[in-house]
């Protein structure tokens, strides 16, 4: 025992040397530092974004490089590129390598489902390995740092950017938040992690009215609860960096606010790493009306802890000006510097600034086989059954005639979805496994394919329902495959109607009346609004932007080789007119008893409150029941935990995976509380038949909240938890109480 503590003692202090080191070095390059070189490493541009083909360097950003002016550049993909960059770098007086980031979302050149879709699987060892596997790639290919995660809770479907995050709820939120973080960075400086970027800080996904870049007010207790763990859960991953949001917060734009970037961020919440602008955010500080010009916003964002200026060009030629006339202290530069050089140092560019260019490991990594293995593992565990009608799935492989129709039926590039990473040299129709290929390559040799497009996604022209219609009379079963383009949820997307674009749900309609049995598979990167489909169709798959290995995901769960498991991580509303729509609201004075009630209740007059598909939501093949629901106490003090147990059984035929999930409401409190919580999920695998009792902890941290004073507290009174398959499904209830 004794040399095991004094193991633990050296390595400890072999740790804090380590550090102390970085520190020492970083502090020793500082003072060597010119003001202009200082300001330097806060400066960030844009490549040419090539692949292939020779480089062709800006004369003014070589110049820059070698003068040791620049600090950072993003879109250069390729390590032939991030060499060729990195060599003008090493000619400065002081040879400051370059960091080299990159918008890696969900994945490099294997491209896994969209981040939203990923959030549905609730497979946290997905998420995180889908990281893992999106930071290899980047990392061989000679970058150093990713743009991602993106954190932010989104409530509006019309934004066009809920396809970034992980949806509607701050637990869920800030579990996947954590996951990706770990899977992208893995150990800092193994060359086969990048740095993480948690963005964007803070409260984007609150934007007026779903429309992106669009001004954000909120409470501030709001601000605390709903909107900031997620950031909190990254940093406590070890995030390496935060990005600056587009939005003005309560007013004042968050590049420049100095509340969110040293009050909580660098003071409260103790963030060693570097902040990052949005591209241009500096400058668009002019355009909020905060600032009157880019100096004035260089001196706004500096004072206020935005570390890097991203292609804004403020700090570039203003910071050293706004020092000299003593309106911008030494201090805040050397600070940022710090921070940079710190992160320069933990990836062990000062050692090597070529370790993340070597072409035979770029090679190796972008086209390993098991990449696209585990991305057509992770697109399945995507989708979501939202509806299966009298058991239409799965499909048998030996059915004589299947009818695929829609406009995305033989589409490849689409299924990448929005933020894949664009190799200039990458053959979509090759990289890229179309629906059509994927259930070609599903069904037996005596099966036969019919294909018919119908329509368009957009427009309105009708000229192909004729075809559809007659392939369709042909078939055993019809397979649809509609939704948007992959450009119409993204960034700068944002859209006020959110129905199935174009003539497509027509189209479901004439192919409905041929009396053919019908599946509908619905592409997208938000919850988008299908009432009639939902109505009137047994099947419908909701299959997102599924990346790399969408077709092959998608058959193996049409034919049942993968029974799907996926629950939806966002609302889906009935109609635009209900959003922002989520289910942990609060209760009101007046709560509707039902859908239908609307007299002198919180209620629309002429739509239900509830929305279509609710958070949590997704069916199985197979059915699972939950009983035994025991708590280990029914009071419990504010020191002590509850372990709460629940059986759940496979009642189906085959095996397959729920995910259980553990609800909570505080019945009275100082402030108001949801109706409901989501505090703990499990996601488990059975056999048919099989069962498996479960444990949940409920401890203080689940049962507190930020009260009206913003202090994170606990108040006894009575709780009541709730297991179940969705926060619409509740299977089992209990109740217990907190006492001082």
């Amino acid at each position: 025992m004794k040399k095991r503590t004094t193991l633990i003692l050296l390595m400890i202090s072999f740790i804090g040397i380590a550090q102390q080191s970085i520190d020492q070095k970083v502090n020793a390059l500082l003072k060597q530092m010119t003001l202009e070189e200082k300001i330097g490493q806060l400066n960030q541009y844009t490549g040419n974004n090539q692949a292939t083909g020779p480089i062709t360097i800006n004369l003014n950003k070589e110049t820059e490089i070698k003068q040791g002016l620049i600090g950072s550049m993003l879109n250069v993909l390729g390590t032939q590129y991030t060499r060729q960059y990195q060599e003008l770098a090493m000619q400065s007086r002081l040879k400051i390598p370059l960091l080299f980031g990159q918008d890696v979302i969900h994945g490099y050149k294997t491209t896994f489902p969209i981040p939203l879709a990923e959030a549905a699987s609730w497979d946290l060892d997905a998420m995180e390995l889908s990281a893992r596997i999106a930071a290899t790639e980047a990392a061989a290919s000679g970058i150093h740092w990713t743009f991602a995660p993106m954190v932010d809770i989104a409530r509006d479907p019309r934004w066009g950017r809920v396809m970034e995050g992980a949806g509607e709820d701050t637990y869920l939120g800030s579990r996947i938040a954590a996951a990706r973080v770990k899977g992208f960075q893995g150990k800092l400086g193994d060359v086969n992690s990048v740095m993480a970027c948690v963005k964007h800080f803070a409260a984007y996904g609150a934007a007026v009215g779903g429309r992106d870049y669009n001004s954000v007010d909120l409470s501030e207790r709001m601000l605390w609860e709903t909107y900031l763990p997620p950031f909190k859960a990254a940093l406590d991953a070890g995030a390496a960096t935060f990005m600056n949001s587009f939005n003005d917060l309560n007013g004042i734009p968050a590049t420049g606010n100095k509340y969110l970037q040293r009050d909580i961020l660098k003071g409260k919440w103790n963030f060693q790493g570097f902040v990052v602008s949005d591209w241009g955010s500096i400058g668009e500080m002019v355009n909020h009306g905060y600032v009157k010009d880019n100096k004035e916003a260089a001196l706004a964002a500096i004072t206020a802890g935005s570390d890097m200026d991203m292609e804004s060009n403020a700090y570039r030629y203003h910071l050293a000006e706004l020092v000299k006339e003593n309106k911008v202290p030494i201090a805040l530069i050397n600070d940022a510097v710090k921070r940079i050089l710190r992160k320069k140092f933990e990836l062990g560019l000062f050692d090597d600034p070529y370790k993340y260019c070597n072409p035979e490991r770029e090679q190796a990594a972008l086209n390993n086989p098991e990449h696209r293995k585990a991305a057509r593992e992770v697109a399945a565990k995507s989708i979501v059954l939202l509806k299966n009608d009298n058991a239409i799935l799965p499909l048998s492989k030996s059915i004589k005639t299947i009818a695929f129709i829609g406009p995305l039926v033989k589409e490849h590039k689409q299924n990448m979805g929005f933020w894949a990473v664009e190799l200039p040299d990458l053959d979509y129709d090759k990289q890229v496994v179309s629906q059509w290929e994927g259930l070609q390559n599903k069904v037996s040799k005596n099966t036969q394919l019919l294909y018919a497009k119908g329509c368009e996604t957009t427009g309105d022209t009708k000229e192909g329902f004729a075809e559809a219609v007659a392939v369709a009379n042909q078939a055993d079963v019809v397979v649809l495959s509609v939704g948007e383009s992959w450009n119409m949820s993204g960034e700068a997307k944002s859209r006020s109607n959110i129905h199935l674009p174009g003539v497509q749900e027509e189209l479901i309609k004439v192919i409905q009346a041929t009396g053919k049995p019908v599946v509908v598979l619905i592409n997208a990167g938000r919850p988008l609004i299908f009432n009639d489909t939902a109505d009137t169709v047994p099947a419908i798959l909701y299959t997102w932007w599924l990346g790399t290995e969408a077709g092959n995901a998608i058959a193996d769960v049409l034919f049942g080789d993968y029974n799907p498991s996926g629950k939806l991580p966002m609302s889906f509303p009935r109609e635009e007119g209900q959003i922002p729509i989520y289910y942990n609201h609060f209760n009101t004075g007046r709560p509707a008893p039902n859908d239908t009630a609307t007299n002198y209740v919180s209620a629309y007059t002429d739509l239900k409150n509830s929305p279509r598909f609710p958070f949590g939501y997704g069916l199985s093949y197979t059915t699972f029941e939950y009983s035994d629901l025991k708590l280990s106490q029914n009071k419990i003090k504010s020191n002590e935990t509850i372990e709460v147990s629940v059986t759940i059984t496979n009642s189906g035929k085959i095996a397959g995976e729920e995910v259980v999930q553990l609800y909570l409401r505080d019945k009275v409190g100082s402030v108001v509380r949801p109706i409901i919580e989501l505090k703990d999920f499990q996601k488990l695998k059975l056999n048919a038949g099989e069962s498996k009792t479960i444990q949940f902890h409920i401890d203080k941290e689940k049962l507190s909240f930020y009260n009206a004073a913003l202090h994170w507290i606990t108040e006894p009174g009575d709780f009541d938890l709730m297991i179940g398959s969705s926060s619409a499904d509740i299977r089992l209830r209990d109740s217990f109480e907190l006492t001082n």
